[in-house]
């Protein structure tokens, strides 16, 4: 894969690690009641989490391109189209809403980090997500193994620091959140739409 391939690659993967979700909710809420540090559990969950579903992804997408050599073209195009689905379903959701005043719950290490984990796990949106970004940077002339772990690699580490500096920010981000929540959520689905539209046609 090229180097503004793989470049384009870190720049989509930190976009989309700033986009809401379950996870980025929960880090949020977790910064907010319990601190950075202790979050950090939650963050591990997470980022295994979301190795094992890449995992699953890769395989079923290694899958297909063995049984046929025009399925990455197929793959683009049906990914940038679910990625544009989920663009409009983010425009059109409400903003984000944290608890902070919720009770703490289990504070234990282990249990921060299984909330993580299970969080990342249990949302089969996930799955269908990487199955549908992750085709728009494969080169199918070179070795799949070799690109799946560059990519699972560095999409983990682009979350886990996100994820951290959600932790490290949340009291802040909070009030933020309240007042431009609408606007940060159509940002953000802007930017699923834009990547649905020019991925598939990118070489």
């Amino acid at each position: 894969m090229a180097l503004h391939t793989w470049l384009l690659y870190l720049v989509a993967a930190f976009g989309l690690s700033l986009t809401p979700g379950p996870n980025s909710l929960l880090i949020l809420t977790h910064g907010a009641l319990h601190g950075q540090r202790k979050t950090l559990f939650t963050v591990a969950g997470g980022a295994l989490g979301f190795l094992v579903l890449i995992a699953l992804s890769m395989l079923g997408i290694g899958a297909v391109l063995q049984a046929s050599a025009h399925a990455l073209t197929v793959l683009k195009f049906v990914g940038g189209a679910y990625l544009i689905w989920l663009g409009i379903g983010l425009w059109r959701a409400p903003p984000v809403q944290l608890q902070a005043n919720a009770e703490s719950g289990d504070t234990r290490s282990s249990a921060m980090f299984r909330q993580g984990l299970l969080t990342a796990i249990s949302n089969p949106k996930a799955l269908l997500f990487y199955g549908a970004f992750l085709p728009q940077f494969i080169d199918p002339r070179r070795d799949l193994l070799a690109q799946f772990v560059l990519m699972a690699t560095i999409f983990v580490l682009v979350e886990i620091a996100v994820e951290y500096l959600l932790a490290l920010l949340a009291q802040r981000i909070r009030p933020w959140l309240e007042r431009a929540g609408k606007r940060f959520n159509r940002v953000c689905g802007g930017l699923f739409v834009a990547m649905g539209l020019a991925l598939p046609m990118t070489r």
